[in-house]
């Protein structure tokens, strides 16, 4: 089958459609009919069309060129072949005969007689033909000429009106004035007509239509005139009915367009001889009723009609009143002149509704209510013009204006509310984000096209606000003080984590495929769609790099416009690898931003304002290649190595700022971006070659660093300078490091490694005597908390430049160990020792939980106007003192110091236990309470994360102290080892992409370190059995004791750690791109661009992780894996996760016991055959007896949502099909069965086992007395659900549930049918006696068919329903007739209950009923059965008491 064309394809594509049709011979779908020529007549019509002769379209026939565009022949008409015209018919008796309009009458034509009229030579003159006219020249008296006319028409007009003399018509009035209104004939009802005066009293002036014009002058005004007043004479004749039926039928004759005509012609002469009488009051009518109305076709006057019965509104009270004379003010436009009035009262707010925000022209929230004056520009003719502002659609709307002055106002405007909605300004006064709703109508795209606008003041507007909306206040500002952190120059990329739901399939890819298809859909995708989900890939779809560089390169913009724009640059860069791979990889852009803002020679500037930055150095375009080249190491190599950017650094970094031709505070911006681009350079271990070249200079500018800190008040640029110097000294000094490489490593990074450095050690070995003093000189200001938040990041800096020296001092092989090693211990009691007892720095350690984001959540709660589609860190107007970020905080130097003193303490052990004192301080230790509190961690944000980054770090060293400390001298304090062992399992579940190696550290060191289970050696094993006899409501464990099993985990803790780090093994090259970060292998450092931190790296059940990985792998695999391998990881991980169940509680407090639950599940559901081991028989049994306890059970919930499974009653059902095929009875499956049965839960779970799994309950044979949990858990309350009390009542009498196939079940069956047939509701008797009689119908038909003298059986079914609801003869009569004697009368009257047990607890019945029908025998026994469990279930019950022939069982 032939495929039709598609849209897309080309012409070739068509031809190649065609000949594939033309040799298939198929019939078309249309038949080609042609037409015989219209010359030939109908010669042709009848001649059927060739077979072979087909309309082919061929291009190889058609010109080359297209045809000439000249006008076309004349067509000649000619009739159609079908309808030829007789050749002796005259044409007007065709059209008469046709014709029956009522222009038929109108056949005598009267031609114009043109023989009398003069014509004129035209006069000569001495003046210009035509005169100019000028607008200024009076016009009073003249003629307004109808219509819209030219100012020389109307001068021609008035000439030839003053020359004929004619009077002039009466002057049109005002149109200010309201519009009379008149009543036309139409509008009159017959009887009004009565009242009107006779015809007449009017005066017909003259006829309207006919004017005589054509004829000749003499006979012309006669003959009107005799044919006006021949009308008048008809119409004054006729009767007011007659003259409307005749004008309807008149109506209904004429062409609609003449009709259209007529009444536009009686409009215009109504418009030109209307007489002045707005002496009338307004509204009231007029009487006059004029002979041209009489005539006026009805359609004419309908419109009229309807706005004339509308009331008048007042007359505009404008401030001038407009003349028609003026220019273009022939038609006045009334509602076009409202905003010349006054304007209105402001409207007062008497309710809570919500009205329009309003901003100013500086973008400040103007109040409803605030009345402004008129000359601040704020009123404008709009909606609500009495209110001042301008709304965002407003400004919309103004940004597509044909004035550039406007749009450019309008972009201006726009960008100081985005500036002012991202400071926070507008608070809670909004609803709504204003960011949000700029984006979602279009604003983004708005700028773009604003950026392509030929003028210059509209791109300035346009670029400053993109730069409001993209980068968000104080973001840069946050990462430039934090650049000299311990790992500070490490970020997040600013993109959002959030994936499209298109790319969240349930296969899994390979990373690097799903990374192709990822961005070929993304190059598919629109700019628009992109936008939703990502503004800065979106805007980089639409080409927005080339154009920046254009505006940059060839507009030549002023200094704010390059400002600006470096700064989006350099947001974009910070949005991903990918994007600063576009930035650095497009056409001329990062050339022109070294070659005109980074010029190696300018002239001098001063500190006034410049006109123009082109070839002037300015600090941002060096931050813009210090952004460009964190990204990665290729990025770097790259800038470095094709723009010669070594030359320009060495220029910058060569002068002093002073000797710089710049103003101070750009010199020092500059100089400190220059240090800090050498210091990202050195991180990848580039530009070690240049440190030579410019050593004189760095020892210069080190030695100056005194003398700067001394000088009061320290400037806060010249602080970010020496810090910055610190960090690219520190970068140098790891440079010069020798790192051996790890054994069995035969890769090109290990040769890389062993290659040496072009840094040697004595190069760098000068530098720690000239910052030490540096150090001492601001430690000396620590007691003064002003004096020491000013320093900034300086204290900071020199203690990671110390760490970096002794780290590389360590590792040089030709240098004696006892030379570094006494220079620590002089460090050590010199400056370190007394600086850990010195009180301020307490003060420093007990303001952690202050400043903590994770124990202050709201410090990193998400702003009003954060969009998830443009991510920012949120620090408009700056961060609070007392936070992470702000200038009080005490994380970055107490950090750097926790890092020195690691450092110092793996290489001199003998200084570990004096360093190690530092965590004892009160402050770390009441920090770490707060830390390990059940308390939920901050929500993931980018701002939250950046700072959780750094309060980890502090946390790991700390805790990585306190191993090496414990490690060396087992502590003398069990709590403080406890807390740090709490604290270590809290981080690791905490720790965020970037840091892997971090977490692999942790479970080295740390978490699975028997040093930091002090329960081990200290009695905790015998505690927790003593614990587990003293619990009432423990089941009691299958043959070993949960301290036994206790005591087996801690001597397994290396097996369980290598359990572990297999199966929480991070991907690897994550992992050793954080190894060579953190370790300082400078030349293995990817990039200094972390991940988006989307999850932490472990999840918060990451104990369970093992046994998860096991379902999941057998899931995958039907064969499973080795016994051997299977048995191993899950003992290991069961001895885990009971380990942090009785002595690190807390540590599980984020997993809910239900995930717990389904986690234990999984064990089952491994294989068949891993449940049966006794090891993890036993270890699983002590976990569910955890999770049975009674402070533990209440918190078990079912119904909530657990993480990665779709619903429990999916795993519960999955859960049944396995026991039901592999578990041949285990009482532990039976219990882990049983325990999601509990009536609080979900009735599904009941139904499931009793309606599709009934087979099952013969295999829970579990007793009642290894039952977890209580037995009334499962009775009570009464079962409410008749479709499970009909299961229960079925499972009964078939016989599927017996006490000794499944006690449990059976006993919770029997209470529940039970209670639900003897149930005393007086309330609702009829409902209950229905329920019942239809449960027995249904469950057992054949009880209700029976003969009826078999009198016991149907006793055994009719009975409850019977004798409950009053019944109570019947009852005794039956049993009485059948077995005398055997009801035993109680004094009174005795309960139902009471009579119905006495008759079943005699033998003799039982006997009988046996032999009579053995249905009713069993039915005996499951009652009798029950009368026992309502006695333990309800002791209290009537009719269960001591009395005599009560045959109570206890169990």
């Amino acid at each position: 089958m032939l495929s039709r064309p598609k849209p897309g394809e080309s012409e070739v594509d068509l031809l190649r459609f065609q000949s594939q049709f033309l040799a298939a011979g198929a019939t078309p779908a249309v038949q080609l009919v042609k037409k015989g020529s219209r010359r030939a007549g109908d010669a042709n019509l009848e001649q059927p069309p060739l077979q072979d002769h087909r309309d082919v379209v061929m291009l190889d026939s058609l010109p080359d060129l297209p045809p000439a565009l000249v006008p076309a022949p004349p067509k000649r008409a000619r009739p159609s072949p079908g309808h030829l015209l007789p050749e002796h018919e005259d044409p007007e008796e065709r059209l008469n005969r046709h014709d029956q309009h009522i222009t038929a009458v109108l056949t005598k034509i009267i031609e114009r007689d043109t023989s009398s009229v003069p014509v004129n030579l035209p006069v000569s003159s001495g003046v210009a033909f035509p005169p100019v006219f000028h607008c200024s020249q009076g016009r009073q008296g003249k003629q307004a000429a109808a219509g819209k006319k030219s100012i020389f028409a109307q001068e021609i007009a008035a000439r030839r009106a003053s020359g004929a003399k004619v009077s002039p018509v009466r002057e049109v009035e005002s149109v200010l004035d309201p519009p009379e209104s008149t009543m036309t004939c139409e509008a009159l009802t017959p009887r009004e007509w009565g009242s009107q005066p006779p015809w007449n009293s009017y005066s017909f002036q003259g006829p309207h239509l006919v004017t005589g014009k054509g004829l000749k002058s003499q006979e012309a005004e006669q003959e009107a005139q005799t044919i006006h007043e021949e009308n008048v004479a008809r119409l004054q004749a006729l009767a007011p009915e007659e003259i409307l039926q005749e004008q309807q039928r008149l109506l209904a004759q004429l062409d609609p367009s003449l009709v259209a005509f007529l009444k536009s012609h009686s409009r215009t002469r109504e418009q030109a001889e209307e007489k002045p009488t707005r002496e009338q009051k307004p509204g009231r009518p007029s009487a006059e009723v004029t002979g041209k109305e009489a005539i006026a076709p009805t359609s004419a006057s309908v419109p009229r009609q309807e706005s004339e019965l509308e009331p008048e509104t007042p007359a505009l009270a404008l401030p001038v009143t407009p003349q028609k004379e003026w220019l273009h003010m022939d038609t006045v436009e009334l509602e076009k002149l409202h905003w010349t009035q006054d304007l209105p009262p402001l409207r007062r707010q008497q309710t809570q509704e919500r009205m329009q925000a309003r901003f100013s022209l500086q973008g400040e929230l103007l109040a409803p209510d605030m009345d402004l004056p008129t000359h601040l520009g704020l009123h404008h003719h709009g909606e609500e013009a009495e209110r001042a502002g301008y709304s965002l659609q407003e400004l919309f709307h103004l940004t597509r204006s044909q004035v550039s002055q406007q749009r450019a106002l309008a972009l201006h405007v726009l960008a100081q509310v985005i500036g002012r909605a991202q400071a926070g300004e507008f608070g809670d006064r909004l609803v709504g984000s204003v960011l949000r709703l700029l984006l979602d109508a279009g604003f983004l795209f708005l700028l773009r096209f604003s950026l392509d606008d030929r003028v210059d003041g509209v791109i300035a507007a346009a670029v400053r606000a993109l730069r409001a909306l993209l980068v968000a206040p104080g973001d840069e500002e946050l990462l430039d003080s934090a650049f000299s952190w311990y790992h500070g120059a490490l970020v997040f990329a600013l993109m959002p984590s959030q994936e499209d739901k298109e790319d969240e399939d349930e296969d899994e890819e390979p990373p690097a495929e799903k990374a192709k298809t990822k961005s070929s859909e993304e190059g598919n995708r629109p700019p628009s769609d992109l936008a939703r989900h990502d503004v800065i890939k979106g805007l980089l779809a639409t080409n927005l790099l080339p154009r920046l560089r254009y505006v940059l390169e060839v507009t030549c913009p002023g200094p704010s416009v390059v400002l600006d724009i470096l700064t989006v640059l350099i947001r974009l860069a910070r949005h991903s690898l990918e994007s600063a791979t576009r930035v650095l990889e497009c056409p001329r852009l990062v050339e022109t931003v070294v070659r005109e803002f980074l010029p190696t020679s300018w002239s001098p500037v001063g500190s006034g304002p410049t006109s123009s930055l082109h070839q002037v150095p300015c600090a941002p375009a060096m931050k813009l290649l210090r952004v460009l080249a964190s990204a990665s190491r290729n990025i770097a190599a790259r800038l470095l190595s094709g723009f010669d950017l070594w030359s320009c650094l060495s220029r910058f970094i060569a002068e002093d700022p002073q000797d710089l031709a710049l103003p101070l505070e750009e010199a020092e911006a500059l100089s400190t971006e220059a240090f800090r681009l050498w210091a990202v350079a050195a991180s990848y271990g580039l530009g070690s070659d240049v440190y030579r070249e410019l050593y004189p200079v760095l020892m210069r500018a080190l030695q100056a660093v005194p003398k700067e800190l001394s000088s009061p008040p320290p400037r806060p640029l010249a602080l970010q300078r020496i810090a910055s110097l610190l960090t690219l000294l520190t970068q140098l000094t790891l440079a010069a490091s020798r790192i051996a490489p790890e054994p069995n490593s035969y890769s090109a990074e290990a040769s890389l490694l062993a290659s040496p450095s072009s840094i040697t050690w004595t190069q760098v070995s000068g530098l720690q005597p000239l910052v030490e003093p540096c150090l001492k000189q601001t430690l000396k200001l620590l007691p003064r908390p002003e004096m020491w938040s000013a320093l900034g990041p300086v204290p900071t800096a020199c203690l990671l430049f110390l760490d970096a020296y002794y780290q590389a001092w360590s590792q040089q092989p030709g240098l004696c160990p006892e030379d570094w090693l006494q220079d620590m211990e002089r460090l050590s009691e010199g400056l370190l020792l007394p600086l850990l007892k010195h009180p301020s720095l307490g003060s420093l350690w007990d303001s952690l939980g202050c400043c903590s984001p994770l124990c202050n959540p709201q410090s990193c709660a998400v702003t009003p106007e954060t969009v998830s589609s443009l991510v920012s860190l949120g620090c408009a107007g700056g961060c609070p003192p007392l936070s992470l970020a702000g200038s009080a905080s005490p994380f970055p130097f107490l950090t750097a110091l926790l890092s020195l003193l690691n450092t110092l303490g793996r290489i001199h052990k003998g200084l570990c236990a004096q360093l190690a004192t530092v965590l004892a301080a009160p402050g770390l230790q009441n920090y770490f309470l707060r830390c390990v509190s059940p308390v939920a961690a901050p929500h993931l944000t980018p701002f939250s994360a950046w700072a959780l980054r750094h309060e980890y770090h502090l946390q790991y060293l700390a805790l990585t102290l306190a191993q090496r400390a414990a490690t060396l001298q087992p502590p003398v304090s069990g709590t403080d080892t406890v807390l740090c062992h709490s604290m270590a399992l809290a981080l690791l579940g905490r720790l965020l992409p970037g840091s892997e190696h971090l977490a692999h550290e942790l479970m080295l060191s740390c978490v699975f370190r028997l040093e930091f289970l002090p329960e081990g050696a200290s009695g905790g094993p015998e505690a927790a059995d003593f614990s587990d006899r003293l619990s009432l409501g423990s089941g009691g464990d299958l043959g070993c004791g949960r301290g036994t099993l206790l005591a087996q985990a801690c001597q397994d803790l290396p097996s369980i750690r290598s359990c572990y780090l297999t199966h929480c093994s991070l991907a690897r090259a994550s992992l050793l791109a954080s190894q060579a970060l953190y370790r300082g292998e400078l030349r293995r450092v990817p990039a200094l661009l972390l991940p988006v931190p989307k999850e932490p790296l472990l999840p918060t059940d990451w104990p369970f992780l093992p046994l998860i990985q096991l379902y999941h792998r057998a899931s995958d695999t039907p064969s499973g894996l080795p016994p051997a391998d299977t048995v191993g990881t899950a003992l290991r991980a069961l001895q885990w996760v009971l380990i942090l169940e009785s002595w690190r509680p807390r540590a599980l407090w984020a997993v809910s016991p239900a995930a717990r639950l389904a986690r234990l599940m999984c064990v089952f559901l491994v294989d068949s055959e891993l449940f049966r081991e006794t090891p993890v028989q036993r270890l699983v049994a002590a976990l569910l007896a955890r999770l049975c306890q009674p402070e533990v059970l209440p918190n078990l919930n079912l119904d909530c949502p657990l993480p990665g499974l779709t619903s429990f009653p999916d795993l519960y059902a999955n859960f049944l099909e396995h026991f039901e095929a592999v578990s041949f009875g285990d009482h532990l499956f039976g219990a882990l069965i049983l325990l999601p049965l509990q009536r609080r839960f979900s009735v599904t779970l009941r139904l499931a086992l009793f309606g599709e799994h009934v087979g099952a309950l013969r295999a829970l044979g579990l007793p009642l007395t290894q039952l977890p949990v209580s037995l009334e858990c499962y009775t009570a309350p009464p079962e409410d659900n008749l479709a499970l009390l009909q299961l229960y009542f079925r499972a009964l009498v078939t016989g599927a549930l017996r006490p000794h196939w499944c006690p449990v079940l059976y006993a919770v069956a029997v209470a529940h049918v039970n209670s639900f047939i003897f149930s005393q509701d007086p309330n609702n008797s009829i409902c209950q006696c229905q329920a019942e009689l239809q449960l027995a119908n249904c469950m057992c038909p054949e009880g209700m068919e029976l003969a009826a003298d078999d009198v016991t059986c149907m006793a055994s079914i009719l009975l409850p329903a019977v004798v409950n609801y009053g019944s109570q003869a019947l009852a005794r009569g039956v049993f009485g007739e059948t077995y005398e004697g055997l009801v035993i009368g109680l004094p009174g009257d005795p309960s139902l209950l009471q009579v119905t047990v006495k008759v079943l607890y005699h033998d003799s019945v039982l006997t009988a009923s046996a032999e009579l029908c053995p249905r009713f025998a069993s039915i005996l026994e499951h009652l009798q059965y029950s009368t026992q469990v309502c006695h333990l279930t309800c002791p209290n019950h009537p009719g269960l008491g001591d009395q005599e022939g009560n045959h109570k069982t206890t169990l």
